[in-house]
């Protein structure tokens, strides 16, 4: 089986698979590339009202393969870096659904994502200091802006992995499920996702950012967009309401 990113798409939630399982799932040059435009075609696709990105079968993603990074051309590390930017600037919502090990790039890939859900069982790595590597000013920045920074520093200057409880407690996964339960789960908590207003959720994203500049932006957004008027409507008629706002 060829190295590649698989996707489909189901009640609005679009599934993004890493698979490369002879290699644990490890990102090659060409998937870093390919996932930026990937997320491009996702995003202007009003059908999609959230991404899952998860791994083939127990696990989720072991990192960079490690036998790209001496190839020569495009650094691979740039391309991770530009994968990672484009799944954390995603507009709408994305949860990494994360079995077996998410180390160093799938760290970062996890990171990147809005909500990390994990199976109880899995491994979490920040691993450049055992190859010595400098990891991304902006990935070190998310991943301390999403743990703290004490946690970071354990992570970043050990290297060391970690299991999902500690995970939770460090909160750098949302929830931990049972063996067997987490397809399910995410399944369950992306249809809330998708029924929710999607004008809420890119302007959160955009504030949680740090983007305080574009309250005049969002507030016009608001004002023309009737999600507010079928959202009371709907409270009131006691129905689900029907958004229709698409980034």
């Amino acid at each position: 089986m060829q190295p590649q990113l698989e996707q489909s798409l189901t009640d609005g939630v679009a599934t993004v698979v890493i698979a490369n399982p002879a290699k644990r799932n490890a990102m090659t040059a060409d998937m870093w590339r390919a996932l930026p435009p990937l997320l491009d075609a996702l995003a202007a696709d009003p059908r999609v009202g959230a991404v899952v990105l998860t791994g083939a079968g127990t696990t989720f993603c072991a990192g960079a393969d490690i036998s790209t990074l001496r190839d020569p051309g495009e650094d691979p590390r740039e391309l991770a870096i530009r994968a990672e930017e484009a799944l954390a600037a995603f507009p709408k919502p994305t949860l990494a659904a994360v079995r077996g090990h998410c180390v160093g790039g799938g760290s970062q890939l996890a990171a990147a994502c809005d909500l990390r859900f994990a199976e109880e069982g899995a491994l979490f790595g920040v691993t450049p200091a055992k190859l010595g590597i400098v990891y991304p000013a902006s990935s070190t920045r998310r991943l301390a802006a999403l743990v703290g920074p004490s946690a970071a520093t354990y992570l970043l200057f050990s290297g060391e992995l970690i299991d999902s409880a500690r995970a939770l407690r460090t909160g750098l996964v949302d929830e931990v499920l049972p063996p067997g339960q987490l397809a399910e789960r995410v399944a369950e908590f992306t249809r809330v996702l998708v029924s929710r207003s999607r004008l809420t959720q890119a302007a959160a994203k955009e504030f949680i950012a740090g983007r305080t500049d574009r309250d005049a932006h969002w507030a016009g957004q608001e004002r023309g967009a009737g999600d507010t008027e079928e959202g009371i409507a709907a409270f009131l008629e006691r129905r689900r309401p029907r958004f229709t706002w698409h980034p």
